[in-house]
């Protein structure tokens, strides 16, 4: 089903650049105003393959820069293309949130692109025009691609991962740290590895993690070479760069994304108790920020499995909220949209996509928004799991908005796929 082959990847030479000062987070988790400082850091900084400087400056950009960046690297050795296809092994050591340290071992591969109603590549979320636009002035520029759609499988049985883990300790090409990752990369392109991978992957279908609005993009893109060129099985377009992780490995970590919402006020104790009548209620102690992981681990988690959330208002009041039923194949992302943010907060999906709520990436994040008077309330949820992800997926389902976040991320910078690599040979 997925087609995930090796590629000959363009990469930075690391004897001419650091590559912990080139890489970046994915273009949709910098902030505006963190832009300039990538742009400062280094001159070879990927920043320049996705972003403007001024994000005022973005509508109206064509990104006409990004191929004369490209080729001038290029031209320079900045960055070079490897002579024979790999798959590219990445590890990626960090610590979990409770403290242990772990690392998620995949790979980069180049993927054959495939429409949703083929069953092959699968979403779990909805996208936006806007980015989706923007990506395709980009991608047109570029002739190349340049960030990567970030894909999960299903391997329970790990079977992959020893032979992944071997690529990486039998010689890795580069090394890079990152915030409060460690990046490992590692050619496979031995080719009895590189068949076991291809054929793994050609059994099973995928589901994308991150990167929804850069598939979408490259098939869009597609589109419009098969009718400026004609359907040539063989054209670059027919493809894009990918990272395949596989889902139930223990470094592949599924975070759970709060809740905050911005201005509805918050119920009363009386409120909450009316509109959640089947639910069981119990008042906690006031949370404290520094260790609100801790206490999430020791009141939300053991509800795993029901559904569950805890609820903190500005004024400090805080409660567990819980049904003693199992979730079945319900999510609790659903029935918080459904039971809690409309049916206690009186907030629709149009209000919610609107910015009614907010929904940070850690509950640190969370709490610190109703200290600060960003929010009236915050919802804190047990994470998602991966059964939840693929089962919703497989039935064709799509979650509601933010309801996964997938860590660590995968930075730009590790490979990129030229669409010309014909225009350097014997550079």
């Amino acid at each position: 089903m997925t087609v995930a082959r090796p590629l000959r990847a363009l990469r930075y030479d690391t004897e001419r650049v650091d590559l912990s000062r080139v890489i970046v987070p994915p273009y949709d988790v910098i902030a505006d105003d963190e832009r300039g400082a990538f742009f400062d850091r280094d001159p070879y900084n990927a920043i320049r393959f996705e972003l403007t400087r001024d994000a005022g400056e973005e509508a109206a950009a064509d990104y006409g820069w990004i191929r004369e960046t490209l080729d001038a690297w290029r031209a320079e050795g900045v960055l070079v293309q490897d002579e024979t296809p790999a798959y590219y092994v990445m590890g990626q050591r960090y610590e979990a949130p409770d403290g242990q340290r772990l690392e998620r071992i995949g790979f980069f591969a180049e993927l054959g692109l495939a429409e949703y109603a083929e069953r092959v590549v699968r979403p779990h979320e909805r996208t936006l025009a806007g980015p989706r636009a923007d990506r395709l002035k980009l991608l047109r520029a570029a002739e190349a691609n340049l960030s990567t759609v970030f894909l999960l499988y299903e391997d329970r049985d790990d079977a992959l991962g020893p032979l992944l883990a071997e690529a990486l300790e039998s010689g890795d090409v580069a090394n890079a740290v990152f915030g409060d990752v460690e990046y490992r990369l590692a050619r496979l392109g031995d080719p009895t590895a590189v068949e076991r991978v291809r054929a793994f992957m050609a059994a099973r279908p995928s589901v994308i993690a991150d990167g929804h609005h850069r598939y979408e993009t490259a098939l869009e893109y597609r589109r419009q070479q098969v009718e400026a060129h004609g359907d040539d099985p063989d054209a670059p377009w027919q493809s894009t760069i990918a990272y395949f992780a596989n889902a139930w490995a223990k470094g592949s970590l599924l975070l759970p994304i709060h809740r905050v919402v911005r201005d509805v006020p918050a119920p009363t104790e009386a409120e909450w108790r009316e509109k959640l009548s089947d639910w069981t209620i119990r008042e906690l102690a006031a949370i404290d920020l520094d260790g609100v992981e801790g206490r999430l681990a020791a009141e939300l988690a053991p509800l795993a499995g029901q559904p569950a959330f805890v609820a903190e208002a500005a004024d400090g009041r805080t409660f567990i909220a819980h049904r003693d039923e199992p979730l079945g194949d319900e999510l609790m992302v659903r029935i918080i949209e459904r039971d809690v943010l409309g049916g206690v907060f009186g907030l629709d999906p149009g209000a919610i996509r609107g910015g009614a709520v907010a929904f940070p990436k850690s509950a640190r994040r969370a709490g610190q928004a109703v200290r600060e008077g960003k929010g009236t309330v915050a919802l804190y949820l047990n994470p998602l799991t991966p059964d939840d992800v693929f089962r919703a997926t497989e039935a064709g389902e799509v979650m509601p908005q933010k309801s996964t976040f997938f860590h660590p991320k995968i930075p730009t910078g590790m490979v990129f796929r030229d669409h010309r690599p014909e225009t350097f040979e014997g550079r």
